[in-house]
């Protein structure tokens, strides 16, 4: 059940994501475009429609809190904390869509454990964007809470002269072991373990304490591991590449959806990948319906990552 309300102390959802909302410029080899964005954005519109209890928790300046205001209006749960500003993006894309290059020209102020004292969920789905958008004593705070699960992307991401550059996780070591399930790809995931090698970077970041990964690689698919097992999820090849932006955003909220309804690792990850496809093949967020994700994993052609030795 969702509720339009800015107050979530006595709700207990199935997810909350926790994630600023930002102004994103987005520039393709076809155009560029304004549009709102970040994790929380483009995470909230895929799940939206996955009949789940689902809440965000937000922090836009006030002269975007329209961007809010439209969420509200499609019937999402939110709460929105404060913040002087909000977060601007550039994202320049190459012909491929796989590999992007960043600007970042604003940012915002981080949340604290104040803010999320009233929020209950089965799971927390952190998206931070920069390095101090999420401390962690507030990863620690939700851990006792529920299940945690993190895009580990802008722990990586250093802003300098509004350039982004990309470092390892300073709090790695110390935040890992209370993350449940940990999503990266491949150019993240080297940069937390030193190895590109998909399978022992995977096994480098549950040794650290995670206890399920997920490694996105773009249109190769993507290798989830759990208890020593690797599964490795083929991507569903779309009828046209239009927009990677919120693509892996969208993969975690039809992840996690499926998941939190009692699907395996594997049935997760391919529900998952089709709504990916979906949404790669549009500008803006993910917009598609279960049939259009059936369709998908019935009738597209599969691509799977094909280094299958394990070490």
């Amino acid at each position: 059940m969702l509720f339009h309300t800015n107050n979530l102390s006595v709700n207990m959802f199935d997810i909350c994501c926790i994630g600023h909302i930002t102004l994103d410029k987005v520039v393709t080899s076809n155009a560029a475009k304004n549009m709102p964005g970040g994790t929380s954005f483009y995470f909230s519109n895929a799940i939206r429609n996955m009949d789940i209890a689902f809440s965000l928790v937000t922090a836009v300046a006030d002269s975007e809190k329209y961007i809010v205001d439209a969420l509200q209006d499609k019937g999402l749960s939110i709460k929105t904390v404060p913040t002087k500003k909000t977060v601007y993006f550039e994202n320049i894309y190459n012909e491929n869509q796989d590999h992007r290059t960043q600007r970042v020209l604003q940012e915002a102020d981080p949340f604290t454990v104040e803010h999320l004292v009233d929020v209950e969920a089965k799971i927390f789905h952190l998206g931070p964007l920069l390095t101090n958008d999420i401390p962690v004593e507030v990863i620690k705070f939700l851990s006792k809470k529920g299940m945690v699960s993190l895009d580990v992307q802008g722990y990586l991401r250093i802003v300098r002269n509004y350039q982004v550059y990309y470092a390892d996780w300073r709090d790695k070591k110390e935040a890992l072991p209370y993350i449940d399930i940990l999503k990266a790809n491949e150019f993240e995931m080297e940069a937390l373990t030193g190895t590109s090698d998909i399978y022992s970077g995977t096994k480098i970041l549950a040794d650290h304490g995670v206890k399920e990964v997920v490694i996105t690689l773009g249109s190769l698919g993507s290798v989830l591991y759990k208890e020593n097992t690797f599964y490795t999820i083929p991507a569903y090849v779309p009828s046209q590449v239009t927009d990677a932006t919120g693509c892996g955003d969208t993969y975690m909220a039809g992840y996690l959806s499926k998941k939190i309804k009692g699907g395996t690792l594997e049935e997760s990850g391919k529900f998952a990948a089709a709504m990916s496809t979906i949404k790669i093949q549009g500008s803006g967020p993910f917009m598609g319906t279960s049939e259009e994700i059936q369709h998908v994993l019935t009738n597209n052609r599969q691509f799977f990552y094909d280094r299958l030795q394990f070490s």
